[in-house]
């Protein structure tokens, strides 16, 4: 089998060996980029200092870039592959360039655009309280009653939330009563009713 390859490579011309030659190690290298990212391999361990609210308000995702390592490794995989194919197919060595450059820009602007749209994929994670109007929860706390205090209420609001609550109801509401969101105070309080649904 040796013997085989051996002879296969000594007939293939110059540019066929060179399209073999980025082709392969670049497909190698690729596959080994994506098992480490599967699996974390590309995450540095790095400690943060600073600001961290800073960082975060200012975090719009990830710009577009073109020209990256793993883009670049996606470029040479297909273009070897692709020049590999023409030339097999009989293409002129002019055709088989162009294609095979053609098809590795391809590959890397769709590379690029995954990563681009992806780090577009953010979630600001602020409570929006008005959200919560019109929920039903349940009591964690008594909450007691024609607002003479705070109770807690634990409710479904972009995720299960425990908040405070306030209710005008004439008597004290007790844990685990069903209550519905009917007003928000000061951007974070509850007024809650005794459910009817």
């Amino acid at each position: 089998m040796l013997l085989t390859i051996t002879e296969s490579w000594q007939s293939l011309e110059l540019i066929e060996k060179i399209y073999w030659c980025i082709a392969v190690p670049f497909s190698v290298l690729f596959v080994l980029q994506i098992i480490l990212t599967f699996f974390g391999g590309d995450i540095d361990d790095i400690e943060a200092d600073g600001d961290s609210d800073v960082s975060v308000d200012s975090d719009h995702g990830i710009d577009f870039q073109f020209i990256t390592l793993k883009n670049l490794v996606a470029f040479f995989t297909i273009f070897g592959w692709a020049g590999v194919a023409c030339l097999d197919g009989g293409l002129s060595v002019g055709k088989s360039v162009l294609i095979s450059s053609i098809s590795g820009l391809v590959m890397m602007s769709i590379m690029a655009s995954i990563v681009y749209f992806m780090g577009k994929l953010t979630d600001n994670g602020t409570l929006n309280m008005n959200n919560a109007i019109g929920k039903v929860g349940s009591v964690y706390l008594p909450i007691p009653a024609k607002r003479d205090g705070f109770g807690k209420v634990q409710i479904k609001v972009q995720g299960l939330q425990t908040l405070d609550a306030m209710t005008d109801y004439d008597e004290e509401i007790k844990t685990g009563a069903v209550v519905e969101v009917i007003e928000i105070l000061n951007n974070e309080i509850l007024v809650v009713k005794p459910s009817s649904k």
